[in-house]
Parts: structure tokens; C-alpha cells; sequence
């Protein structure tokens, strides 16, 4: 059996489109492979990779890539996670399912690393939930 193929896309691929790919990695590997880009990159953010490390997921070799490293690519899902990212992506053709999940964006928070790890646990945690969900009905 192949494996799924997902593509998380946000804005600066950051932060939400790196925990979501790998938390799909890490939860749903034996079924899938997640991927992940932004519409502009940029660097991982280190309280994502902080956030990940504490349920034994290791983002810290992970970079922030463009989505045309992923244009010639074929997907079985195109998931956006932020609004700007679902306005920009652009049309993917073959059978690819492409629907946004809206996640709020933990690094816009103002505060000390300890004011604002929570809100990335959070939405670390919201993501996981929701793919976990989305894809227990999409997977055989």
C-alpha cells in the first residue's frame, strides 16, 4: 500500500505547517507522509521545535522551505492552516483533496517564552486533534 501524501501550507512554514507535519509523521506515519512549505520561508520557529520536542517529535533539523519546492509534486491533500496561505496557494489538479483547517498563530503573541509556550501547546495540541479526527475519516 502507498502511503498518503500531504502538503501543510502557511505563511512563513514556521510554525503550525511544521508541527502539523510532524504530527502526522508521528501519529499517522504508517499511512501517511506529511510535507510542509510556506508561501514565504523562512526559519523554524525554536518555541515550535520546543513545543514538539516535548512529545518526542524532533523538528530541530527541520527548514522552513518554499512551496515551489513542492510544484511538480503529487498530493493527496493540500491542507492551508492560515488564512493568508489558503488565499494564496494555488490550484493543484489530479485527484488532490485541498481544504484549510484555520489555526491560530501562537508566534504573533506578545510575552516572555513563558507567557506564551502555553498558546503553542495549545495550538499544537488543536492541530493534532484535528488531524487526527480529519484523517481517522479519510483513511481506511
Amino acid at each position: 500500500m502507498s502511503l498518503k501524501r500531504v502538503l501543510f501550507l502557511c505563511t512563513h512554514n514556521s510554525c503550525r505547517s511544521q508541527m502539523a507535519e510532524g504530527l502526522v509523521n508521528h501519529d499517522l506515519g504508517v499511512r501517511m507522509k506529511a510535507f510542509s512549505a510556506g508561501t514565504e520561508a523562512t526559519r523554524v520557529n525554536p518555541l515550535a521545535i520546543k513545543v514538539m520536542a516535548e512529545l518526542g517529535i524532533d523538528l530541530s533539523t527541520h527548514r522552513s522551505k518554499s512551496l515551489d519546492e513542492f510544484a511538480a509534486q503529487p498530493f493527496d491533500y493540500v491542507i492551508t492552516l492560515c488564512g493568508d496561505a489558503n488565499e494564496k496557494c494555488p490550484l493543484f489538479f489530479g485527484g488532490v483533496k485541498r481544504l484549510h483547517m484555520g489555526f491560530a498563530d501562537p508566534s504573533r503573541l506578545p510575552g516572555s517564552e513563558a507567557e506564551v509556550l502555553p498558546a503553542y501547546r495549545r495550538v499544537r495540541d488543536e492541530i493534532r486533534r484535528a488531524m487526527g479526527e480529519f484523517f481517522a475519516q479519510e483513511l481506511p
